[in-house]
């Protein structure tokens, strides 16, 4: 190798090396600022969340007048049924785990690996699913994409465990009640109350807690079905087992 083509080889070393020192950087850049945010959630509360900025934008494409519902509540001012009812179906262990139910991604990852080999015989993006945790729930609420990769789901792993070292149960919960979506423009406990039964928050029974409760993974659905028979069956179920749910 002759002395001009030795220069070129470490010049184009030398901008790659710069280019993945930029990179790393920038990486470790974004997660001091998500650890940042989630500090400051400590003392302030979040106003709006990722999500729910862009279910402004696609609602307000489609129908300029729709009227947005949200209004923050204190945890004092959520009935504690409700938050048992969320505990009961969403999350039974919230209480005493880490964040993140570690055998619950395991399974997730199991059927991940399955998805993403059937899809690679057809060409089709794989599913991916996780056992998500309240936790991690508000991790992607807040600050992810509705975009499901492995490479989000890791950002959310990142997420969650910030949330979990800063924050208390009682403070993740609340904010996760007062964020998460019941509804086409109804985000959380006092919009849904309000909207579903038309009474505040402190209000709710256990009925209507459990209800509200077992419409979350699918809320637009449920609350064009309102009369559901699965509604109604696993709301019972549910309520039934709000008992025995631990609160933070």
């Amino acid at each position: 190798m002759n002395k001009a083509t030795a220069r070129k080889s470490f010049g184009r070393g030398a901008l790659l090396r710069r280019w993945l020192l930029l990179v790393v950087l920038s990486g470790l850049g974004l997660q001091l600022y998500f650890v940042a945010r989630v500090a400051m959630m400590r003392f302030v509360d979040p106003q709006s969340s990722a999500f729910e900025r862009s279910q402004i934008v696609q609602i307000l494409k489609s129908d300029q007048s729709f009227r947005w519902r949200q209004q923050w509540v204190p945890a004092t001012r959520i009935h504690p049924s409700l938050s048992r009812a969320v505990i009961a179906s969403e999350d039974d262990l919230f209480a005493s785990h880490d964040g993140v139910q570690w055998q619950a991604i395991e399974k997730a990852w199991t059927r991940n690996e399955k998805a993403q080999a059937r899809a690679s015989g057809n060409g089709k993006a794989p599913k991916v699913v996780g056992g998500s945790t309240i936790t991690q729930q508000l991790a992607k609420n807040l600050f992810l994409s509705g975009e499901r990769n492995f490479l989000r789901k890791g950002q959310e792993l990142v997420i969650t465990l910030a949330l979990e070292t800063f924050l208390s149960k009682q403070r993740i919960l609340e904010i996760y009640l007062n964020h998460v979506e019941w509804g086409k423009g109804v985000f959380g406990a006092q919009a849904a109350a309000q909207h579903y039964f038309s009474k505040p928050a402190s209000q709710l029974n256990p009925w209507e807690s459990a209800r509200l409760a077992v419409m979350l993974p699918r809320p637009k659905y449920f609350e064009k079905l309102p009369q559901s028979p699965y509604l109604a069956e696993r709301a019972q179920v549910i309520q039934g087992r709000m008992a025995s749910a631990v609160l933070p």
